[in-house]
């Protein structure tokens, strides 16, 4: 079965840092883009960040620029989100998924399915 998981998540104060994994199973990660997703309460699904198939191609929404850092390691399969310098409007479920391309980067348009996702809240 192709999937990804997610995992990592907590409650942490404003200021602290988190670091998000995305394992996949199923298949091999080395072929794909992955993109980090989050969905607070009440507010659509967005894209935060994603990476290529290499590590050099990355991207980040300004909302997180300079805070996260995406980072894959093939050999274990994984996908990691490093969130620093957390704020509570970064309080949502993290998800993340294959993505396709956009010119010469990754895309944040996803292409596999969601898988359950993992909380993030940061709060006082």
């Amino acid at each position: 079965q192709v999937q990804l998981v997610e995992s990592g998540g907590g409650l942490v104060q404003p200021g602290e840092s988190l670091r998000l994994s995305c394992v996949a199973s199923g298949f091999v990660l080395d072929y794909y883009a992955i993109g980090w997703f989050r969905q607070a309460p009440g507010k659509e699904r967005e894209g935060v960040s994603c990476i290529g198939r290499s590590d050099t191609s990355t991207y980040y929404v300004d909302s997180v620029k300079g805070r996260f850092t995406i980072s894959r390691d093939n050999a274990k399969n994984t996908v990691y989100l490093q969130m620093n310098t957390l704020k509570p409007e970064d309080t949502a479920v993290y998800y993340c998924a294959t993505v396709g391309r956009l010119g010469s980067r990754c895309s944040l348009a996803p292409r596999s399915s969601w898988g359950q996702g993992t909380q993030v809240t940061v709060s006082s």
